[in-house]
This record gives C-alpha cells, sequence and structure tokens, in this order.
C-alpha cells in the first residue's frame, strides 16, 4: 500500500515541477496566480497523505490551515489584480 502513496507523491512532485515552471515563466500576473494557487493545492494534498504515511495526525491540522490562508491569499491577490484594492 504504501508504493501506491510515494507513486502519488512522485506524480504530486511532477506537479509542482510543471506548476512552477508556470509560476516563473507566466506571461501574466493571472497565470502566475493560478500556479501559486496549484501549488497551494498540491502542497495541502501532499500533507495529508505525509499524516497518513508517518501516521502523525497533526499534519492534517497544519494542511487544514495552510488550505484555508492559501485559499484567502488568492482571493486578496485576484482583488488586488482587478484593482479592488
Amino acid at each position: 500500500m504504501t508504493y501506491i502513496f510515494y507513486i502519488a507523491l512522485l506524480f504530486m512532485m511532477v506537479g509542482v515541477a510543471f506548476a512552477a515552471i508556470r509560476f516563473v515563466k507566466g506571461p501574466t500576473a493571472g497565470d502566475r496566480s493560478v500556479a501559486l494557487d496549484t501549488l497551494t493545492i498540491i502542497m495541502v494534498a501532499a500533507l495529508v497523505m505525509l499524516a497518513y504515511i508517518f501516521d502523525r495526525y497533526i499534519y492534517l491540522d497544519v494542511a487544514l490551515v495552510y488550505g484555508v490562508l492559501g485559499f484567502i491569499g488568492v482571493i486578496v491577490l485576484a482583488r488586488y489584480l482587478e484593482g479592488a484594492l
């Protein structure tokens, strides 16, 4: 069962690489914000999987807080790019 988790973590690392490339090369600020949100989602999923693998469920609380802060950050960034802030 743990091999499946390691394979999933490998796919997540590939997703992080692609999102990081888009974050660096993104031609617009909107592309960069979407890439940052994608990185946040992947990191939350990785924290949840690591919590299960290492049997440390405190990581779930960290993932929850990180997800909420990432969501709020994307909303603030979108409002800033829109010109409403």
